[in-house]
């Protein structure tokens, strides 16, 4: 039988693995008899064939930089290559990491993380409206329509929600788009990827 270790250390031989996941959960664990948070972090790859692959998990005690550094460069090591956008939490230390591990990749922040952290800053009463407003960005065919209606929503946001308004003109249009994402992913991934927003060649600048 093959063991939870063997899964986690097997050779990544699906290369190339265009569009790659990040993600982390916090979650409790017994340790030394008491309760502790510790952060379980999961790759997921899109690989040569099409399909979505489960391509590393590891418990980490806290989803800092120097976790996310060793647990992608692990991935490196096992045969991750030819990554072309990656998707994932603004977190800093994350960003980094995949500019340190992943040169040449698009980094895109995640839609479903950036929604959330939109949705906070929303009343609860309020937030299925808005969260139906900034999905008619996500619909747009092209970086050119994606643009005109980031424009169109921010301002709209803005008197009633300026917070919101704030949060999404400074993410600009990228996170609410999927135009130019590559096909295996966008035809792989559970939710569609965002355009590319920046192409990773060294250390990022502060992101929440």
């Amino acid at each position: 039988m093959r063991s939870s270790r063997d899964f986690r250390t097997r050779p990544l031989d699906g290369a190339p693995y265009a569009y790659l996941t990040l993600d982390a959960l916090v979650v409790k664990c017994r340790e030394g008899g008491r309760t502790v948070n510790v952060c379980v972090v999961h790759a997921v790859g899109v690989n040569r064939d099409g399909f979505r692959e489960s391509l590393g998990l590891d418990v980490v005690t806290a989803e800092d930089g120097a976790a996310w550094l060793a647990f992608v460069r692990g991935l490196v090591a096992r045969g991750l290559a030819g990554v072309k956008l990656v998707s994932s939490d603004a977190h800093p230390g994350l960003v980094d990491a995949i500019a340190a591990t992943l040169p040449g990749a698009c980094w895109q922040r995640c839609r479903t993380h950036f929604m959330r952290n939109l949705l906070t800053r929303v009343p609860k009463s309020a937030q299925s409206f808005v969260a139906t407003m900034v999905r008619t960005i996500f619909a747009q065919p092209d970086a050119a329509t994606v643009c005109e209606q980031h424009g169109r929503i921010v301002t709209q946001l803005q008197d009633r929600f300026p917070e919101a308004a704030a949060l999404l003109e400074e993410a600009g249009p990228a996170p609410t788009s999927s135009g130019s994402s590559p096909t295996a992913a966008r035809s792989s991934a559970s939710s569609a990827p965002c355009s590319p927003s920046r192409t990773m060649s060294g250390p990022s600048p502060a992101a929440t």
